[in-house]
């Protein structure tokens, strides 16, 4: 099993899913597209993740590559059927590339919040064994307004509508962040626009107390992350033995 890992700033990386995938031996090849990677051909993995970063799905004329990645979006998800996972900007990226819609909310959602599985949610094979309600971290500006054809409503909070979709059976966007660290939070608030969004959103002085509370709900982030990454792999193994039909 291999894995296409999409990432946009450098920071920004699967995070503790990289713990899991070393313990099941799974092979990953991260592409970095803000310092003029290009995406290697689909056809060498067997799943997509894309992961999070500081610019928005419409900042195409300063980050021209967001271009040809929605490309290839279209190409897994559309072409190949390929089990495909998408966390915050990837989640805006999926619903973007595939004709949904993302914009920019009145205020930034961030914190240790909660979202709230919906009735499809529950049912669902990626979120299999979450509680309805997660508590989870936030740190984005932009959400999905509106959906791409085919797709499906998972989670929700008060703010955002849309904090997981699924489009047709193998695609998946989380706009909430599963994949953290104890480094996590630090690491992120050194980044200029992630600091001034924290600040603007939760006040000067923010980030420590922040950064303990991440800590303190680490454990259950964790055993959220491992729940999703198991459903996840499960997802590809089932493709995989289809394939081998």
């Amino acid at each position: 099993m291999k894995f296409l890992v999409l990432q946009h700033i450098e920071i920004e990386h699967p995070g503790v899913f990289r713990d899991f995938m070393r313990e099941d031996g799974i092979e990953w090849d991260a592409v970095e597209l803000d310092e003029g990677e290009a995406i290697p051909p689909l056809g060498d993995y067997d799943a997509v993740i894309s992961m999070g970063g500081p610019m928005d799905v419409f900042d195409e004329d300063e980050f021209p590559w967001l271009a040809d990645e929605k490309a290839a979006i279209r190409e897994a998800v559309r072409a190949r059927n390929m089990p495909f996972l998408g966390v915050c900007l990837g989640h805006q990226m999926l619903a973007d590339a595939l004709g949904g819609r993302v914009e920019r909310m009145a205020e930034a959602e961030v914190g240790v919040l909660t979202v709230d599985l919906t009735e499809a949610g529950r049912a669902d094979p990626l979120l299999a064994g979450l509680d309805d309600r997660v508590t989870c971290l936030q740190w984005h500006g932009c959400a999905v307004t509106a959906l791409p054809e085919g797709g499906v409503t998972l989670a929700s909070s008060p703010v955002c509508a849309i904090q997981s979709f699924r489009v047709g059976r193998t695609a998946w966007g989380i706009q909430y962040h599963v994949e953290q660290t104890p480094t996590t939070v630090d690491e992120w608030g050194e980044v200029p626009a992630y600091a001034a969004s924290l600040e603007n959103t939760l006040g000067p002085g923010s980030l420590a107390p922040f950064a303990a509370e991440t800590a303190r709900n680490m454990p259950g982030f964790n055993r959220d992350a491992r729940i999703l990454y198991e459903n996840f792999v499960g997802i590809v193994r089932v493709r995989l033995k289809k394939n081998m039909r």
